[in-house]
């Protein structure tokens, strides 16, 4: 009988510490690596977007071993450098009063843009989404709600995506295939995940801080920002949120023009 209960009492040790090592390993695995639906393991260290300008209109600095991972997933940041080609993009979080302004200027001059719009964005203003699609613009998937996707797991992710993407075919039967990260936030499991999806990745290569609506008045400044860094290839990202930016599109398109740059869609993208 001794006998019998030290065996019970050495095979609950066992399954204890056999426990133990299954939760230690589980809280082991931080935030640099999470376990995808497909089991492997990919890094989600946490990416920042981050331009080092040239000078003289040369192509900025995107950092080689952020491009390589895009590159890797299909995602883009940046043309060739052998085509004057630039693509013109804004972000559309929330309504500001401004978009039906843009619109008209892009019209007017015969510019076809990329609009990355939110869940709310779609809900608030159906008009001014149906207005983008109508006149040919490109409609972008920008998330539901804005969260930066490495700090939420893959089904959130899937969530975020493509409840926007159900929502935009199901209003417009249109279907958006680009998609740029809130907050320019990314990972290696994020870019793999929306990859998966159908999507890809869209960066930029030219951008400055109009995105602060307290930092507006600016319109030389603004304008500067635009001019002074064009590039062969440009991503140009803007946000439609300032003013600043409606007020000097159309002055900053003609110069873009005169300098012998075209203007693209990313439809007409040149890697």
């Amino acid at each position: 009988m001794k006998k019998r209960n030290m065996m019970y009492i050495l095979l609950g040790v066992v399954v204890c510490l056999f426990t133990f090592s299954i939760m230690t390993l589980n809280n082991n695995i931080n935030e640099n690596t999470v376990t995808t639906s497909s089991a492997s393991v990919l890094s989600n260290k946490k990416i920042g977007w981050g331009i080092k300008r040239n000078d003289n209109h040369e192509q900025p600095d995107l950092g080689n071993s952020n491009i390589k991972l895009l590159n890797n997933y299909d995602g883009i940041a940046m043309g060739n450098n052998q085509d004057k080609y630039v693509y013109l993009t804004f972000d559309e979080g929330y309504e500001a009063g401004y978009t039906s302004k843009l619109l008209d200027v892009l019209n007017k001059n015969d510019v076809k843009a990329a609009f990355f719009i939110t869940g709310h964005y779609l809900n608030s203003q159906p008009e001014l989404v149906q207005r983008m699609i109508d006149e040919g613009h490109i409609v972008g998937n920008h998330t539901v709600n804005h969260k930066s996707m490495p700090d939420i797991n893959d089904e959130k992710i899937k969530e975020e995506v493509m409840n926007l993407h159900k929502s935009v075919y199901e209003k417009y039967g249109y279907e958006m295939k680009y998609i740029r990260p809130p907050m320019g936030e990314f990972s290696e499991r994020t870019l793999s995940l929306i990859k998966g999806l159908g999507y890809k990745t869209t960066m930029w290569s030219l951008a400055y801080d109009d995105w602060d609506e307290k930092k507006q008045g600016r319109e030389a400044y603004a304008k500067d920002k635009v001019i002074s860094n064009i590039h062969n290839g440009a991503i140009i990202l803007l946000h439609a949120n300032s003013i600043d930016n409606s007020n000097i599109l159309e002055d900053c398109i003609k110069e873009i023009r005169e300098m012998g740059y075209e203007f693209k869609t990313l439809d007409e993208f040149k890697q």
